[in-house]
């Protein structure tokens, strides 16, 4: 299968996952929920699923057994972007290319389905049936989980990105915030397909992990070259709101030459990390290629 193939594959996968997991519409307070269902069926690309299942295919991982971990992430991932859209964050009015969740509904519904959202993803992660790990391993997928999403991850990267517009920072300073911001909870969707590999070895998963940490670098990267390369419409929203909000980037540290350079220089460390994995990993290869490639 191609890339794109097995990205619609997997994305179609992990929509009918979701279906099960998210409640109804028609179910109390339906206002709420179907606020949620509006936030994580508002189209995207489902990088950090495919992250999830890429990963538990390289290690020969059931794909039924990645279901709720793929959901899991993927809630914490709609969640964040829920609050990172309201008007005391970006205030953003799209989110690929429709009205954010706020104005679609309206602020306090948001706040709440960020809530929702969150505290689905663990009471999905915790009650998958058929994952055949210990408890000890399941307890490890909840804690990689938690602790991306929380203060020392990407929460914690918020933070720093908010505390850091209209100021300047360096080089190590922008990349620590992306490396929590952005990175951690890419970090977290590799880790999650590893742990549900009953057998996979730590130096396996830190092997892993070290390829996730390049590509979650790299996504930021080519975000911050979208922002000014890409359009309003290819975007899905405003193009320049990166520089329109004061904020840092790497083109805007580095120029737009280097932070290219930068991408792909971390693509390479990223394939690297993959030398000694068979061809079952070759979809993690291609999805570090697209992630720096990617129009949008």
């Amino acid at each position: 299968m191609s890339l794109k193939s097995l990205m619609s594959f997997y994305q179609q996968r992990v929509n009918v996952a979701l279906e099960h997991w998210l409640p109804a519409d028609n179910i109390n307070p339906s206002r709420l929920h179907k606020a949620m269902r509006y936030s994580v069926f508002n189209g995207g690309k489902r990088v950090r699923p495919l992250l999830v299942y890429f990963t538990g295919e390289a290690l020969g991982v059931s794909v039924e057994h990645l279901d709720a971990p793929a959901c899991a992430v993927e809630l914490i991932h709609a969640y964040s972007l829920v609050h990172d859209d309201l008007p005391a964050m970006d205030d953003d009015d799209l989110r690929r290319g429709k009205p954010t969740c706020h104005k679609a509904f309206d602020e306090a519904t948001a706040i709440l389905v960020g809530d929702g959202l969150q505290t689905l993803a663990f009471y999905t992660l915790s009650h998958q049936e058929n994952l055949p790990i210990s408890a000890e391993r399941r307890l490890m997928m909840l804690d990689a989980l938690t602790f991306a999403s929380g203060s020392r991850g990407m929460v914690g990267g918020q933070m720093i990105d908010i505390e850091a517009m209209g100021k300047q920072i360096n080089l190590v300073e922008l990349e620590n915030m992306h490396i929590h911001k952005t990175g951690a909870l890419i970090r977290a969707s590799v880790k999650l397909g590893a742990l549900a590999c009953a057998e996979a070895s730590e130096d396996t998963i830190n092997k892993l992990d070290h390829y996730a940490k390049c590509i979650g670098l790299a996504f930021q990267v080519k975000d911050d070259i979208l922002d000014i390369e890409a359009s309003t419409e290819v975007l899905g929203k405003a193009q320049g709101s990166d520089e329109a909000h004061d904020k840092p980037t790497y083109p805007s540290l580095m120029g737009l030459k280097q932070a290219k350079q930068m991408a792909n220089d971390l693509l390479q460390d990223a394939l690297d990390s993959l030398q000694g994995f068979d061809k079952k990993a070759d979809p993690l290869r291609e999805m570090a290629k697209y992630i720096v490639t990617r129009e949008y």
